[in-house]
């Protein structure tokens, strides 16, 4: 078997790959004076983190809490409703948000709990029977809300 030699007359880009080739061969002999190097900084960095931000003070994670409260003209909760929440979800680095919904009922009381939903644009749709469909995106900004719906009587068909 006859070692590997480069002619004088070859050409750079295969030397570059040999080069290449012993880097993704032998990656701890490359990468190991960058990892010493960069382990005294990062910790010093996430030190200094740490003392500039509270443990008490929690930041907002983008997230609310919602009420949904349905009642008909006459101010009666409306119970058995269903009620379709629907939110945009992130999809990550190389995806698409997609649009992500939630379904519920109404109690007896009308009124619904949704957990915790990203901020930002709603649909909030419902749907009792007798009553008119409602429909509508709502921009929510805070960490815990209230939303109010009255449905309509349903128009009467002849």
């Amino acid at each position: 078997m006859r070692p590997c030699t480069l002619r004088r007359g070859s050409s750079p880009l295969l030397a570059m790959a040999a080069i290449l080739a012993t880097g993704l061969l032998f990656p701890r002999v490359s990468r190991a004076r960058t990892n010493q190097q960069d382990k005294p900084s990062s910790q010093n960095q996430s030190g200094a983190d740490d003392k500039s931000s509270p443990k008490g003070d929690q930041a907002s994670d983008g997230t609310t809490r919602l009420r949904i409260r349905v009642t008909n003209s006459d101010d009666k909760p409306v119970g058995n409703a269903s009620v379709y929440v629907r939110f945009n979800q992130p999809g990550g680095f190389l995806h698409k948000d997609k649009l992500a919904e939630l379904s519920f009922k109404t109690n007896e009381d009308g009124s619904v709990k949704v957990p915790a939903v990203p901020q930002g644009k709603i649909l909030i749709q419902v749907i009792a029977k007798g009553l008119h469909t409602y429909g509508k995106w709502y921009d929510i900004e805070k960490d815990q809300d209230t939303i109010e719906i009255k449905l309509d009587p349903a128009p009467r068909w002849y």
